[in-house]
């Protein structure tokens, strides 16, 4: 009887994290030795909520295209598995498959919208062809991510937002990943160590209810923790009785004042948050902890924490998990929402003919229709210098006073592009956000971010 598989991906084993329609396709072109070059794109439809978008994920998928190398035992899993349908020369290709082309995108954090090319890729058929699942999943997950993230660190304006996902994550690589997006989109840290080991997000945590319930009492749950953590001592109160477990706290923030330590702070994970922050507060100044801080969870999102702002909740901080690594597309005030994902499509838009000229590729199923083309984004600001307009236009036009957005990353094969570390990125979110204007920041019928089409664009489209 075989062993239980753990089920990760192995990374040698990677190249084949395709669907297998991008080897029919691909084989076809091999055997018709159709190697034209072509331009796909990845962009987005629509959003699930809000009115931007900010991408996320471009690092992950520049790695797999970079080190793509099909293992000779893979192959031969391949050809074992699928009968004659990959002979004729077609895994000996596979198994000498190095990208050759050129790859712009706008960098991670950028805030994009709907419709706007966010990665193009140009190259033989085949290569640029055989990438697309893997693109697909990293971006839509984390951008999708990034963005529920951006919304929350928004509204809750200076307070800190902590990523508690990983057990709700849909798997184990999203859990990673989740993390390093909320990240990059400006949450404070996260629960998950790993994360913390993989990308140096801070990692933070409190107790558990269960390590509570394993003690005689919850005061001397209280003081074993302190005695173990006294530089560091944040008490989950709410186990049996909230305000109680409040003046538990006190009693141990007390003891721990009289060792030269301070109470950090004090976690609710249920019951009114608004009412019960504002009870804990209250007694918490009292007893002379005006500097302990009050972090609240269960089951948040970016409209709780509006609303417990709203509330005058005296709340420093969030730990948000579900709602946020599921990027949970459901107002839980309205009841309104729909599929916590991110529609984003990487679509053939342009092959270069004989002649060396671009032939325009579309599509025209109903509520699909594609622009074709090869695309650049032009951003335009305003007198304050904040975002104003984008223009979509042709990859070869110029628009006066406007900052392109798609930058070299690949360049014939060649990685040209010099990754920032994930907190560079980081800020480069948080600006982009901030200079996008409030109005389009609302968390409920935000207006759209004017986008328009290039002369020449606007020629193909009518």
């Amino acid at each position: 009887m075989p062993p239980p598989k753990l089920g990760l991906v192995n990374p040698n084993e990677i190249a084949l994290f395709l669907d297998y329609y991008e080897l029919t396709s691909t084989k076809t072109d091999f055997d018709h030795e159709n190697d034209a070059l072509v331009t796909q794109e990845y962009f987005v439809r629509s959003l699930p909520f809000g009115s931007y978008l900010v991408s996320a994920g471009l690092e992950q998928v520049i790695a797999f295209i970079t080190n793509l190398r099909f293992e000779e035992k893979d192959l031969g899993w391949l050809e074992a598995t699928s009968g004659p349908d990959f002979r004729n020369g077609f895994l000996d290709f596979l198994m000498n498959f190095k990208f050759s082309g050129d790859i712009y995108a706008v960098p991670e954090g950028t805030v994009v919208f709907p419709n706007e090319p966010i990665i193009n890729v140009t190259g033989p058929t085949i290569e640029v062809q055989l990438i697309e699942t893997y693109l697909l999943n990293i971006m839509n997950f984390q951008s999708l991510i990034a963005t529920k993230t951006a919304r929350m660190v928004d509204v809750a304006d200076e307070r800190t937002v902590v990523d508690f996902g990983a057990r709700r994550a849909h798997g184990r690589d999203a859990a990673l990943l989740a993390a390093r997006a909320a990240y990059l989109a400006g949450a404070t840290g996260t629960s998950l160590v790993l994360a913390g080991k993989m990308w140096d997000i801070p990692y933070i945590g409190t107790m558990p209810h269960a390590f509570i319930q394993n003690r005689p009492n919850e005061l001397q749950a209280f003081r074993e923790y302190s005695a173990s953590f006294p530089h560091n001592t944040i008490l989950l109160v709410d186990t049996y009785d909230t305000l109680e477990g409040v003046r538990n706290a006190i009693i141990v923030g007390k003891e721990l004042h009289e060792q030269g330590y301070r109470l950090i702070g004090i976690r609710l994970d249920s019951g009114d948050l608004a009412k019960l922050s504002i009870e804990a507060r209250k007694l918490l100044d009292e007893a002379g902890f005006e500097k302990s801080k009050i972090f609240v969870s269960s089951d948040l999102d970016e409209y709780r924490i509006e609303e417990l702002i709203r509330a005058d909740a005296p709340i420093d901080g969030f730990g948000v998990g579900t709602r946020l690594v599921t990027g949970a597309n459901f107002n839980p005030i309205t009841r309104e929402g729909g599929v916590s994902a991110l529609p984003g499509v990487y679509k053939l838009v342009e092959r270069i003919g004989k002649d060396g000229h671009p032939i325009p590729k579309t599509k025209l199923s109903a509520q699909k229709v594609l622009l074709p083309f090869r695309k650049q984004v032009h951003r335009q600001f305003d007198e304050n210098g904040l975002f104003h307009r984008d223009t979509i236009s042709r990859w070869e036009e110029e628009v006066p006073d406007a900052e392109p957005l798609l930058v070299p990353i690949i360049q014939q094969g060649v990685l040209t592009y010099d990754f920032p570390l994930l907190e560079e990125s980081r800020q480069y979110c948080r600006s982009q956000v901030e200079l996008l204007p409030k109005s389009y920041r609302l968390l409920s019928e935000a207006p759209k971010f004017p986008v328009k089409l290039s002369p020449e664009l606007e020629k193909v489209a009518s």
